[in-house]
């Protein structure tokens, strides 16, 4: 590799390795020396790849995020019936909000940021803009196997789903609905009006 490569595939080894401790901390608590002291790196290490904690921050979003925008292809590419699709959606929507709620957590944090760091916000709409996307091909998919358009468009669809979303995170972390009762109730509201 060449010396590019190399320094950025460490940076990603080292977001990766740190998304953990950043997810459990947040923000608002986090330094560079926070995160060293809660992982296997000094701070020396993490400040010679990463300009701060927000260059750090970010690129474990990034990482994190790139993952989760494909969650729901398989589902989009194999089912052969609305219903069928709803169903495997639901159950992984609320799968990753269980599994991964400290980096969910994260990312709406991070989101949160973007209204007193101007410096975050255009990798923060490119995350955005890649949610919607994915977003996107559940719904359209949805609408192609029952044949009717969508009633919503496209932007709405994506911020009554990413509503919902939050709205079952902030249950579960609370423990004021740890089964996301209400999120589930409303995900189906949403379905049917599509």
């Amino acid at each position: 590799m060449r010396g590019h490569d190399k320094f950025q595939a460490r940076r990603i080894e080292l977001a990766t390795a740190t998304l953990v401790t950043l997810a459990e901390l947040g923000y608002a608590r986090t330094s560079l020396r926070e995160i060293a002291q809660n992982s296997a790196f000094s701070h020396g290490v993490l400040h010679y790849y990463f300009r701060d904690k927000l260059d750090l921050i970010t690129e474990a979003v990034k990482i994190f995020e790139a993952m989760c925008v494909t969650r729901y292809d398989d589902a989009v590419a194999s089912a052969t019936t609305a219903s069928e699709l709803r169903h495997e959606f639901s159950t992984m929507f609320f799968a990753t909000l269980a599994t991964d709620s400290a980096q969910h957590r994260l990312w709406y944090d991070l989101r949160n940021q973007t209204r007193f760091e101007s410096s975050l916000r255009d990798e923060i709409c490119e995350i955005e803009s890649l949610r919607a996307q994915m977003i996107s091909k559940v719904v359209d998919r949805y609408c192609e196997l029952r044949r009717t358009p969508s009633q919503m468009s496209p932007q709405l669809a994506y911020v009554t789903l990413d509503g919902i979303f939050q709205r079952g995170l902030d249950d579960l972390l609370s423990g004021t609905d740890t089964s996301m009762t209400a999120a589930r109730a409303l995900l189906d509201e949403a379905f049917d009006a599509l």
